[in-house]
């Protein structure tokens, strides 16, 4: 995809998180938003400044600075509104499956040429507090609760163990991925995500 496609298919995909007729507060949101991911995509988190997003979305810095305390944050809210749509909570009636579409999307997401900035800010963010921060609270964190949300469903369905402990079970479910992605740079396909889901599900059931 070219870049003046790109960033026509990055409005549109901002335009739809909004109503139309929506306040001029709102709109100016969506544009810093849309700027900060686009700016992100061309150039990476390093050559990324607030200057240039105002500049991008047309307003002054202050109105980035009314909503959010630093770029890390702001570029942050930007990925994860633009990824938000590719990333949809499953519900196929059982948990194994559940998780397995929700960790499989994950992998293919990650993998792709917008998902690998993960990886990019992954690492800054061992030098950057403020950065990781944002990521943890911004990206980590919502994906972590969607995977104890369905493993919470599969308890209440009677498929899982009372006694589960979720927090535990995510890390098991999904810590093999980032240690993948992060480390050894092995492939994370679907087959990988099936024997992890497979494997770790025997000692979950009731």
């Amino acid at each position: 995809m070219t870049a003046r496609a790109r960033e026509a298919d990055t409005r549109v995909r901002f335009s739809t998180l909004f109503r139309r007729g929506r306040p001029r507060s709102i709109k100016t949101k969506e544009n810093i938003l849309s700027a900060s991911y686009e700016l992100l995509l061309e150039s990476g988190f390093d050559n990324v400044t607030i200057e240039k997003i105002a500049e991008r979305a047309g307003v002054g810095k202050a109105s980035i600075y009314k909503w959010w305390p630093n770029k890390a944050a702001v570029i942050m809210d930007g990925f994860f509104a633009a990824a938000a749509d590719r990333l949809p909570l499953p519900d196929f009636g059982t948990a194994v499956e559940d998780i397995y579409v929700h960790a499989s999307g994950l992998c293919r997401f990650i993998s792709s040429a917008e998902g690998k900035m993960i990886t990019e800010i992954i690492g800054q963010g061992q030098m950057d507090a403020a950065l990781a921060e944002a990521y943890r609270t911004r990206y980590i964190v919502p994906r972590r609760l969607e995977a104890i949300q369905l493993l919470e469903r599969g308890v209440q369905r009677g498929e899982l163990r009372e006694n589960l402990d979720k927090e535990l079970s995510v890390d098991l479910l999904y810590g093999p991925i980032f240690y993948r992605l992060l480390v050894t740079g092995e492939p994370i396909d679907d087959f990988y995500v099936r024997s992890i889901v497979d494997e770790v599900f025997k000692g979950f059931r009731s």
